[in-house]
């Protein structure tokens, strides 16, 4: 089995479970969350001092880490410690920088670092621990980090990323490394993107999403394009309850629907409450054919819950973001 686990200061913890296919082993990541302030705070641990960086400066900024392992309790232990001269992705100058961490091949199970709000030399500090890992087998992963700019209105935006293979590590001499950010191979999804603004008002229970634009659509037709329009559903668990859907956009593979629907969720109801969103490409002879879709609610995956959980905490606002488009 396979244990992916979060741990905070505060000793709270949430935990998912899921199938190693490799190996069967156990492992479980968890999180230190040490600097939750926009503006970093006073670090009472002092970090390594700088040593040479690996890789090729391409100007996008460095990532210094830490690795351990500990051979009786069969432990990786990874630390994001800090970026420097990271480039700025905002208008303002700045950009809000977070860590997103796989253990390659799996790319279904991510870790990310709290965002550190205006900052191109960010300090994260922040632990994770892979549990139950057999030294051999951690060999023929690839720890992969990428650093990226958080945005509230729009799509994050990459700002680079490394590869660590961990045959090519000595984990047994805790080594503390630098490594310069090299391009994103892929930033962009391969089914596109779909622009969502959510606002929920908690004293009438109502939540409104509105459908935005979507950008560089998957083709389902022979002609390169497609037909999209967008389906939502209003489920609670496994449940679907209620259906609304946008307008068909003819020949396009960058629609723009600007439709807004309401959904009626009670607020004790919110947070078990899940949007289905899923943008289909209309046939007139055939059948509908699904292009990719997004789940909206307070379990649902990293980014998409974090767009949920922000509509919760700023009640009546707009609240937009860019998803990515999945099977």
């Amino acid at each position: 089995m396979f244990i992916l686990q979060t741990l905070s200061q505060s000793n709270s913890q949430k935990s998912t479970t899921s199938t190693d296919e490799e190996n069967g082993s156990v492992w479980k990541g968890m999180k230190n969350f040490a600097n939750m302030l926009m503006e970093d705070p006073v670090v009472e641990e002092e970090l390594p001092p700088p040593d040479p960086t690996e890789g090729v400066d391409c100007g996008l900024g460095k990532l210094q880490i830490s690795l351990s392992y500990d051979f009786q309790t069969l432990t990786l232990t990874l630390k994001v410690l800090q970026a420097t001269n990271l480039i700025a992705k905002d208008f303002s100058g700045t950009s809000d920088p977070y860590v997103k961490i796989l253990l390659l091949p799996d790319k279904k199970h991510k870790l990310l670092t709290k965002v550190k709000k205006r900052n191109l030399n960010p300090r994260w500090n922040e632990c994770f621990l892979f549990e139950g890992w057999p030294h051999n087998k951690l060999l023929e992963k690839t720890l992969y980090l990428q650093v990226i700019d958080y945005d509230r209105f729009s799509r994050d935006d990459p700002i680079g990323e490394t590869y660590i293979p961990l045959n090519e590590i000595d984990l047994s001499q805790s080594p503390v490394m630098w490594r310069f950010l090299q391009p994103c191979k892929d930033s962009r999804g391969k089914l596109g993107e779909l622009l969502l603004s959510l606002s929920y008002q908690p004293a009438v229970g109502r939540l409104t999403v509105i459908v935005m634009k979507a950008k560089d659509l998957k083709a389902k037709d022979i002609t390169g394009a497609s037909d999209p329009y967008v389906k939502l559903w209003l489920m609670y668990g496994n449940a679907k309850t209620e259906k609304k859907k946008t307008s068909i956009k003819m020949r396009t593979l960058n629609p723009v629907y600007n439709e807004s629907f309401i959904f009626e969720i009670p607020w004790e109801r919110i947070r078990e409450a899940t949007i289905e969103v899923t943008v289909m490409d209309f046939d007139k002879v055939g059948r509908n054919e699904m292009i990719g879709k997004v789940m909206l609610g307070s379990k649902s995956g990293p980014l998409e819950s974090r767009h949920w959980n922000d509509m919760i905490t700023k009640p009546r606002q707009q609240v937009a973001q860019w998803h990515l488009l999945k099977d």
